[in-house]
Protein backbone atom coordinates (compact mmCIF):
# COMPACT_ATOMS: atom_id res chain seq x y z
CA UNK A 1 0.00 0.00 0.00
CA UNK A 2 3.08 2.44 0.45
CA UNK A 3 3.81 2.30 -3.55
CA UNK A 4 0.38 4.10 -3.49
CA UNK A 5 2.32 7.46 -1.50
CA UNK A 6 2.44 10.50 -3.87
CA UNK A 7 1.40 8.54 -6.61
CA UNK A 8 -0.69 9.08 -9.64
CA UNK A 9 -3.90 7.39 -7.79
CA UNK A 10 -2.88 9.38 -4.50
CA UNK A 11 -3.39 12.62 -6.59
CA UNK A 12 -6.59 11.51 -8.22
CA UNK A 13 -7.68 10.85 -5.25
CA UNK A 14 -6.99 14.51 -3.84
CA UNK A 15 -8.70 16.00 -6.96
CA UNK A 16 -11.51 14.42 -6.17
CA UNK A 17 -11.64 15.79 -2.81
CA UNK A 18 -10.88 18.93 -4.11
CA UNK A 19 -13.72 18.71 -6.80
CA UNK A 20 -16.03 17.67 -3.79
CA UNK A 21 -15.00 20.70 -1.42
CA UNK A 22 -15.94 22.91 -4.22
CA UNK A 23 -19.30 22.18 -4.66
CA UNK A 24 -19.65 22.16 -1.06
CA UNK A 25 -18.75 25.85 -0.17
CA UNK A 26 -20.73 26.68 -2.78
CA UNK A 27 -23.23 26.31 -0.61
CA UNK A 28 -22.89 29.40 1.84
CA UNK A 29 -22.38 31.42 -1.35
CA UNK A 30 -25.62 32.14 -2.41
CA UNK A 31 -26.44 34.08 0.64
CA UNK A 32 -22.98 36.50 0.06
CA UNK A 33 -24.13 36.78 -3.62
CA UNK A 34 -27.44 37.75 -2.50
CA UNK A 35 -27.15 39.70 0.51
CA UNK A 36 -29.08 42.87 -0.21
CA UNK A 37 -31.92 40.94 -1.67
CA UNK A 38 -32.03 38.63 0.72
CA UNK A 39 -32.40 42.05 3.59
CA UNK A 40 -34.40 43.68 1.45
CA UNK A 41 -37.29 40.76 1.01
CA UNK A 42 -37.14 39.61 4.86
CA UNK A 43 -36.77 43.50 6.02
CA UNK A 44 -33.66 43.12 8.00
CA UNK A 45 -30.12 44.53 8.31
CA UNK A 46 -27.59 43.19 6.35
CA UNK A 47 -25.76 41.66 9.23
CA UNK A 48 -29.14 39.19 9.28
CA UNK A 49 -28.19 37.29 6.15
CA UNK A 50 -24.48 37.58 7.14
CA UNK A 51 -24.90 35.70 10.00
CA UNK A 52 -26.47 32.89 8.34
CA UNK A 53 -22.88 32.63 6.51
CA UNK A 54 -21.32 32.99 9.71
CA UNK A 55 -22.93 30.10 10.88
CA UNK A 56 -22.82 27.56 8.67
CA UNK A 57 -18.59 28.03 10.24
CA UNK A 58 -19.64 27.78 13.31
CA UNK A 59 -21.44 24.43 12.51
CA UNK A 60 -18.58 23.19 11.08
CA UNK A 61 -16.60 24.36 13.99
CA UNK A 62 -18.16 22.10 16.11
CA UNK A 63 -19.05 19.61 13.91
CA UNK A 64 -15.53 18.99 12.42
CA UNK A 65 -14.22 17.74 15.39
CA UNK A 66 -16.40 14.85 15.95
CA UNK A 67 -16.83 14.31 11.89
CA UNK A 68 -13.08 14.18 12.11
CA UNK A 69 -12.77 11.23 14.45
CA UNK A 70 -15.27 9.51 12.95
CA UNK A 71 -13.77 9.34 10.02
CA UNK A 72 -10.49 8.01 11.55
CA UNK A 73 -13.15 4.96 12.53
CA UNK A 74 -15.44 4.75 10.17
CA UNK A 75 -13.79 5.86 7.09
CA UNK A 76 -14.31 8.75 4.78
CA UNK A 77 -16.73 7.48 2.51
CA UNK A 78 -20.32 7.81 4.97
CA UNK A 79 -19.20 10.62 6.45
CA UNK A 80 -18.45 12.58 3.08
CA UNK A 81 -21.73 11.24 1.78
CA UNK A 82 -23.84 12.34 4.85
CA UNK A 83 -22.41 15.51 5.03
CA UNK A 84 -23.40 16.38 0.89
CA UNK A 85 -26.59 15.25 1.64
CA UNK A 86 -27.16 17.80 4.57
CA UNK A 87 -25.55 20.58 2.51
CA UNK A 88 -28.40 19.72 0.32
CA UNK A 89 -30.85 19.93 2.71
CA UNK A 90 -29.88 23.09 4.15
CA UNK A 91 -29.82 24.80 1.13
CA UNK A 92 -33.54 23.28 0.73
CA UNK A 93 -34.77 24.45 4.15
CA UNK A 94 -33.37 27.76 3.35
CA UNK A 95 -35.02 28.31 -0.11
CA UNK A 96 -38.64 28.13 1.44
CA UNK A 97 -38.13 29.70 4.85
CA UNK A 98 -37.78 32.88 6.32
CA UNK A 99 -34.48 34.24 8.74
CA UNK A 100 -35.08 31.44 10.58
CA UNK A 101 -34.82 28.86 8.06
CA UNK A 102 -31.61 29.72 6.70
CA UNK A 103 -30.00 30.00 10.18
CA UNK A 104 -31.04 26.69 10.50
CA UNK A 105 -30.66 25.16 7.47
CA UNK A 106 -27.02 26.86 7.32
CA UNK A 107 -25.67 26.56 10.97
CA UNK A 108 -27.68 23.27 11.75
CA UNK A 109 -27.68 21.18 8.31
CA UNK A 110 -24.87 22.99 6.15
CA UNK A 111 -22.58 23.50 8.63
CA UNK A 112 -22.72 21.04 11.79
CA UNK A 113 -23.86 17.92 9.91
CA UNK A 114 -22.50 19.67 6.33
CA UNK A 115 -19.47 20.71 5.81
CA UNK A 116 -17.94 19.57 8.97
CA UNK A 117 -17.57 16.38 7.05
CA UNK A 118 -15.99 17.58 4.76
CA UNK A 119 -13.53 20.24 5.22
CA UNK A 120 -11.10 18.50 8.15
CA UNK A 121 -11.80 14.86 7.42
CA UNK A 122 -11.00 15.42 3.61
CA UNK A 123 -7.38 17.46 5.00
CA UNK A 124 -6.37 14.26 7.12
CA UNK A 125 -7.42 11.99 4.89
CA UNK A 126 -5.65 13.19 2.00
CA UNK A 127 -2.43 14.10 3.79
CA UNK A 128 -2.43 9.81 4.58
CA UNK A 129 -1.96 9.80 0.89
CA UNK A 130 1.10 11.72 0.48
CA UNK A 131 4.61 12.00 2.39
CA UNK A 132 7.52 14.33 -0.24
CA UNK A 133 4.70 15.86 -1.41
CA UNK A 134 2.29 16.09 1.33
CA UNK A 135 2.17 20.63 1.56
CA UNK A 136 1.48 20.67 -2.29
CA UNK A 137 -1.57 18.05 -1.69
CA UNK A 138 -2.98 19.51 1.03
CA UNK A 139 -2.44 23.22 -0.58
CA UNK A 140 -4.87 21.87 -2.90
CA UNK A 141 -7.42 20.40 -1.56
CA UNK A 142 -7.60 23.10 1.12
CA UNK A 143 -8.16 24.92 -2.14
CA UNK A 144 -11.91 24.18 -2.66
CA UNK A 145 -13.12 27.41 -1.08
CA UNK A 146 -11.21 29.27 -3.08
CA UNK A 147 -12.04 27.43 -6.23
CA UNK A 148 -15.78 27.83 -5.33
CA UNK A 149 -15.02 31.47 -4.62
CA UNK A 150 -13.81 31.81 -8.29
CA UNK A 151 -16.52 29.96 -10.06
CA UNK A 152 -19.70 30.15 -8.54
CA UNK A 153 -20.44 33.82 -7.49
CA UNK A 154 -21.14 34.77 -11.27
CA UNK A 155 -23.21 31.72 -12.14
CA UNK A 156 -24.89 31.96 -8.77
CA UNK A 157 -25.79 35.99 -9.48
CA UNK A 158 -27.19 34.87 -12.85
CA UNK A 159 -29.10 32.92 -11.18
CA UNK A 160 -30.27 35.14 -8.84
CA UNK A 161 -30.93 37.66 -10.94
CA UNK A 162 -33.32 35.55 -13.45
CA UNK A 163 -35.11 32.59 -10.93
CA UNK A 164 -34.22 34.88 -7.58
CA UNK A 165 -32.53 33.51 -4.52
CA UNK A 166 -34.58 30.92 -3.37
CA UNK A 167 -35.05 28.77 -6.80
CA UNK A 168 -31.42 29.17 -6.91
CA UNK A 169 -30.54 27.77 -3.78
CA UNK A 170 -32.85 25.12 -4.35
CA UNK A 171 -31.49 24.07 -7.60
CA UNK A 172 -27.38 24.25 -5.89
CA UNK A 173 -28.54 21.97 -3.63
CA UNK A 174 -29.28 19.00 -5.68
CA UNK A 175 -26.62 19.82 -7.66
CA UNK A 176 -24.53 19.27 -4.33
CA UNK A 177 -26.32 16.02 -3.82
CA UNK A 178 -26.02 14.28 -6.94
CA UNK A 179 -22.28 15.33 -7.61
CA UNK A 180 -21.04 14.14 -3.87
CA UNK A 181 -22.42 11.04 -3.53
CA UNK A 182 -21.15 10.25 -7.71
CA UNK A 183 -17.46 11.69 -6.66
CA UNK A 184 -16.80 10.26 -3.25
CA UNK A 185 -18.06 6.61 -4.04
CA UNK A 186 -16.10 6.77 -7.36
CA UNK A 187 -12.80 8.08 -6.01
CA UNK A 188 -12.24 8.22 -2.48
CA UNK A 189 -11.04 4.88 -1.14
CA UNK A 190 -8.82 3.44 2.17
CA UNK A 191 -5.31 5.21 2.43
CA UNK A 192 -2.84 3.86 1.76
CA UNK A 193 -1.15 4.80 5.99
CA UNK A 194 -3.88 3.48 8.10
CA UNK A 195 -4.96 6.20 10.76
CA UNK A 196 -3.36 4.79 13.44
CA UNK A 197 -0.30 4.06 11.91
CA UNK A 198 3.00 6.49 13.08
CA UNK A 199 4.95 7.16 9.84
CA UNK A 200 4.76 10.73 9.09
CA UNK A 201 4.97 12.09 12.39
CA UNK A 202 7.09 12.27 15.78
CA UNK A 203 7.09 9.61 17.84
CA UNK A 204 6.74 10.05 22.12
CA UNK A 205 10.88 10.54 22.74
CA UNK A 206 11.14 13.21 20.14
CA UNK A 207 7.14 14.80 20.68
CA UNK A 208 8.64 17.58 22.59
CA UNK A 209 11.81 18.87 20.26
CA UNK A 210 8.96 18.38 17.64
CA UNK A 211 7.06 20.92 19.73
CA UNK A 212 9.66 23.55 19.87
CA UNK A 213 10.02 22.25 23.52
CA UNK A 214 6.98 23.91 24.45
CA UNK A 215 4.43 20.99 26.08
CA UNK A 216 1.84 19.77 22.79
CA UNK A 217 -1.00 21.31 24.36
CA UNK A 218 0.12 24.55 24.62
CA UNK A 219 1.57 24.70 21.22
CA UNK A 220 -2.33 23.20 20.03
CA UNK A 221 -3.09 26.39 22.08
CA UNK A 222 -0.97 29.12 20.41
CA UNK A 223 -1.75 27.64 17.08
CA UNK A 224 -5.90 27.85 17.91
CA UNK A 225 -5.16 31.17 18.85
CA UNK A 226 -3.32 32.19 15.37
CA UNK A 227 -5.47 30.75 12.99
CA UNK A 228 -8.70 32.48 14.95
CA UNK A 229 -6.60 36.05 14.66
CA UNK A 230 -5.91 34.94 10.73
CA UNK A 231 -9.39 34.21 10.25
CA UNK A 232 -11.35 36.90 10.92
CA UNK A 233 -9.41 39.32 9.04
CA UNK A 234 -9.40 36.63 6.16
CA UNK A 235 -13.60 36.29 6.20
CA UNK A 236 -14.18 40.62 5.98
CA UNK A 237 -14.07 40.75 2.00
CA UNK A 238 -14.85 37.09 1.21
CA UNK A 239 -18.13 37.63 2.97
CA UNK A 240 -18.87 41.31 2.36
CA UNK A 241 -16.74 42.42 -1.13
CA UNK A 242 -19.66 42.09 -3.07
CA UNK A 243 -21.63 44.17 -0.70
CA UNK A 244 -19.01 46.69 -0.55
CA UNK A 245 -19.00 47.44 -3.98
CA UNK A 246 -22.57 47.77 -4.58
CA UNK A 247 -22.10 50.55 -1.23
CA UNK A 248 -19.14 52.11 -3.50
CA UNK A 249 -21.75 52.32 -6.45
CA UNK A 250 -20.05 49.69 -8.40
CA UNK A 251 -22.82 47.18 -10.49
CA UNK A 252 -23.11 43.77 -8.58
CA UNK A 253 -21.62 42.33 -11.54
CA UNK A 254 -18.51 44.11 -10.50
CA UNK A 255 -18.48 42.51 -7.27
CA UNK A 256 -19.13 39.31 -7.81
CA UNK A 257 -16.05 39.52 -10.10
CA UNK A 258 -14.05 40.73 -7.63
CA UNK A 259 -14.83 38.03 -5.25
CA UNK A 260 -13.96 35.36 -7.53
CA UNK A 261 -10.78 37.30 -8.82
CA UNK A 262 -10.12 37.29 -4.93
CA UNK A 263 -10.70 33.91 -4.79
CA UNK A 264 -9.36 32.50 -8.26
CA UNK A 265 -5.82 34.28 -6.87
CA UNK A 266 -5.67 32.20 -3.88
CA UNK A 267 -6.53 29.09 -5.86
CA UNK A 268 -3.72 29.73 -7.94
CA UNK A 269 -1.48 31.02 -5.18
CA UNK A 270 -2.00 28.08 -3.00
CA UNK A 271 -0.20 25.93 -5.13
CA UNK A 272 2.69 28.51 -4.99
CA UNK A 273 2.33 28.16 -1.01
CA UNK A 274 2.22 24.54 -0.90
CA UNK A 275 5.53 23.65 -3.10
CA UNK A 276 6.87 26.37 -0.64
CA UNK A 277 5.86 24.58 2.75
CA UNK A 278 7.55 21.70 1.19
CA UNK A 279 10.99 23.39 1.10
CA UNK A 280 10.68 25.77 3.96
CA UNK A 281 8.28 24.22 6.08
CA UNK A 282 5.06 25.10 7.78
CA UNK A 283 5.90 27.83 10.21
CA UNK A 284 8.13 29.98 7.50
CA UNK A 285 5.19 29.78 5.53
CA UNK A 286 2.64 30.82 7.59
CA UNK A 287 4.35 33.94 8.91
CA UNK A 288 5.09 35.12 5.35
CA UNK A 289 1.72 34.41 4.03
CA UNK A 290 0.03 36.51 7.22
CA UNK A 291 2.45 38.71 6.25
CA UNK A 292 0.57 38.92 2.80
CA UNK A 293 -2.45 39.35 3.96
CA UNK A 294 -1.95 42.00 6.03
CA UNK A 295 -0.37 44.01 3.73
CA UNK A 296 -3.64 43.41 0.79
CA UNK A 297 -6.07 44.09 4.11
CA UNK A 298 -4.21 47.90 4.28
CA UNK A 299 -5.59 48.33 0.84
CA UNK A 300 -9.03 48.03 1.19
CA UNK A 301 -8.23 50.66 4.01
CA UNK A 302 -7.07 53.24 1.69
CA UNK A 303 -8.34 52.79 -2.05
CA UNK A 304 -11.96 53.07 -3.41
CA UNK A 305 -10.97 53.03 -6.62
CA UNK A 306 -12.35 50.21 -8.81
CA UNK A 307 -9.11 48.87 -10.72
CA UNK A 308 -7.49 49.20 -7.52
CA UNK A 309 -9.35 47.40 -5.50
CA UNK A 310 -9.41 44.45 -7.74
CA UNK A 311 -5.74 44.58 -7.75
CA UNK A 312 -5.89 44.98 -3.78
CA UNK A 313 -8.61 41.41 -3.96
CA UNK A 314 -5.85 39.55 -5.90
CA UNK A 315 -2.92 40.30 -3.63
CA UNK A 316 -5.74 39.58 -0.41
CA UNK A 317 -6.41 36.23 -2.23
CA UNK A 318 -2.43 35.31 -2.40
CA UNK A 319 -2.26 36.53 1.35
CA UNK A 320 -4.57 34.08 2.26
CA UNK A 321 -4.47 31.19 0.13
CA UNK A 322 -1.37 30.14 2.64
CA UNK A 323 -2.73 30.32 5.40
CA UNK A 324 -4.86 26.81 6.62
CA UNK A 325 -2.61 24.70 4.44
CA UNK A 326 -0.17 25.49 6.93
CA UNK A 327 -1.66 25.00 9.58
CA UNK A 328 -1.96 21.64 8.73
CA UNK A 329 1.46 21.41 7.67
CA UNK A 330 2.61 22.19 10.87
CA UNK A 331 0.34 19.82 12.80
CA UNK A 332 1.52 16.61 10.60
CA UNK A 333 5.29 17.84 11.39
CA UNK A 334 4.39 18.36 15.41
CA UNK A 335 2.36 15.54 16.15
CA UNK A 336 2.16 11.72 15.31
CA UNK A 337 -0.36 10.52 12.59
CA UNK A 338 -2.91 9.02 14.87
CA UNK A 339 -3.25 12.59 16.60
CA UNK A 340 -4.08 14.41 13.38
CA UNK A 341 -7.85 12.87 13.48
CA UNK A 342 -8.38 15.57 16.36
CA UNK A 343 -6.02 17.96 16.40
CA UNK A 344 -6.23 18.76 12.86
CA UNK A 345 -9.80 19.37 12.96
CA UNK A 346 -9.30 21.37 16.79
CA UNK A 347 -7.25 23.46 15.31
CA UNK A 348 -9.42 24.15 12.36
CA UNK A 349 -11.95 24.74 14.98
CA UNK A 350 -10.90 27.86 16.04
CA UNK A 351 -10.24 28.95 12.30
CA UNK A 352 -14.00 28.43 11.24
CA UNK A 353 -15.19 30.64 14.53
CA UNK A 354 -12.45 33.08 13.20
CA UNK A 355 -14.22 32.88 9.63
CA UNK A 356 -17.81 33.19 11.18
CA UNK A 357 -17.23 35.83 13.71
CA UNK A 358 -15.37 38.23 10.94
CA UNK A 359 -18.06 37.50 8.44
CA UNK A 360 -21.18 38.36 11.22
CA UNK A 361 -19.28 40.95 12.97
CA UNK A 362 -18.43 43.21 10.01
CA UNK A 363 -22.09 42.78 9.28
CA UNK A 364 -23.14 44.32 12.80
CA UNK A 365 -20.34 46.78 12.30
CA UNK A 366 -21.71 47.77 8.67
CA UNK A 367 -24.91 48.31 10.90
CA UNK A 368 -23.90 49.99 13.68
CA UNK A 369 -21.41 52.87 11.75
CA UNK A 370 -23.00 52.93 8.16
CA UNK A 371 -19.76 51.93 6.39
CA UNK A 372 -17.08 49.27 6.08
CA UNK A 373 -14.32 51.08 7.68
CA UNK A 374 -14.67 50.15 10.73
CA UNK A 375 -15.11 46.20 10.04
CA UNK A 376 -11.21 46.24 7.87
CA UNK A 377 -9.78 48.29 10.95
CA UNK A 378 -11.29 45.45 13.60
CA UNK A 379 -9.74 42.80 10.75
CA UNK A 380 -6.35 44.72 10.85
CA UNK A 381 -5.98 44.38 14.41
CA UNK A 382 -6.87 40.41 14.48
CA UNK A 383 -4.20 40.26 11.47
CA UNK A 384 -1.30 41.96 13.86
CA UNK A 385 -2.35 39.37 17.02
CA UNK A 386 -1.52 36.58 14.24
CA UNK A 387 1.70 37.89 13.09
CA UNK A 388 3.03 38.06 17.23
CA UNK A 389 1.60 34.38 17.65
CA UNK A 390 3.76 33.55 14.56
CA UNK A 391 6.48 35.43 15.33
CA UNK A 392 6.66 34.05 18.00
CA UNK A 393 6.12 30.67 17.25
CA UNK A 394 8.88 31.17 14.24
CA UNK A 395 11.82 32.46 16.80
CA UNK A 396 11.05 28.79 18.80
CA UNK A 397 12.19 27.05 15.73
CA UNK A 398 15.27 29.22 15.43
CA UNK A 399 16.11 28.96 18.54
CA UNK A 400 16.06 24.98 18.55
CA UNK A 401 17.33 24.93 15.45
CA UNK A 402 20.71 27.31 16.79
CA UNK A 403 20.74 24.92 19.70
CA UNK A 404 20.96 21.38 18.24
CA UNK A 405 24.41 20.30 18.51
CA UNK A 406 26.73 20.62 15.45
CA UNK A 407 28.15 17.22 13.56
CA UNK A 408 32.02 17.24 12.76
CA UNK A 409 33.06 16.06 9.20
Amino acid sequence: MKSLLDSRTAWITASAALAIMTVAYGAPLVVVVAMKQIAAELQTNRSGPAGASSLSYVGAAFGGIVAGWLAGRMGIRPIVIFGSTMVAMGLLLSSVGGLFEIYIGHGVLMGLFGTSCMFSPLLTYVSLWFERRRGSAIALIASGQAVAGAIWPPLLQLGVDHVGWRHTALLFGGFVLVSGVTLTLLFLHPAPIAPSATAGGPSGATRRDSTLGLPPNLLMILLMVAVYACCVPMAVPMNHVVAYCSDLGFASQYGAAMLSILLGTAFLARQFWGWLSDRIGGFQTLLFSSLVQATALAGFLITHDMAALFVVSAAFGLGLSGLLPAYVIVIRECYSVQEANWRIPTVMFAGLLGMASGGWGAGLLYDAFGGYLPAFSTGMAFNLLNLAVLLFLVSRTHTRLMRQPQTST
